[in-house]
């Protein structure tokens, strides 16, 4: 049976399937975005204001955000735990993977609470 591995979803397969899915919503944004940029080649600040005072691109935006912190977070995790080991780094692999695991999470945490503050501001 697979077992949690990064406390973000139940299981391994959770894991694999919210990874899945937020690069499909990180793909859909990034084709929106390039999209509307190149629709709009002289894009003016009341341009870019007004589309994202909609809700709707509000909304879309803030679940892009919430699917890079998860898609970054279980990459994160996933590389830490496979190169920062004990095997590979002696006695310090497992405190070296602590300290990178929590810097990361600090890090995607002030990124989430930045990015909403400026997307519902």
């Amino acid at each position: 049976m697979v077992t949690a591995v990064t406390n973000l979803g139940r299981s391994g397969l959770s894991d694999w399937l919210v990874q899945r899915v937020s690069a499909v919503v990180l793909l859909a944004y990034t084709l929106f975005m390039a999209y509307y940029l190149l629709a709009n080649p002289d894009l003016q600040y009341e341009q870019w204001q007004a589309l994202f005072e909609g809700t709707a691109m509000r909304v879309f935006s803030l679940l892009a955000l919430l699917s890079l912190v998860a898609h970054s977070w279980i990459g994160l995790w996933g590389i830490s735990t496979d190169y920062l080991t004990e095997r590979m780094l002696g006695a310090r692999g497992n405190v070296l993977r602590w300290l990178v695991q929590a810097a990361g999470a600090l890090l995607l945490f002030t990124y989430l609470v930045w990015g909403i503050q400026v997307l519902w501001s």
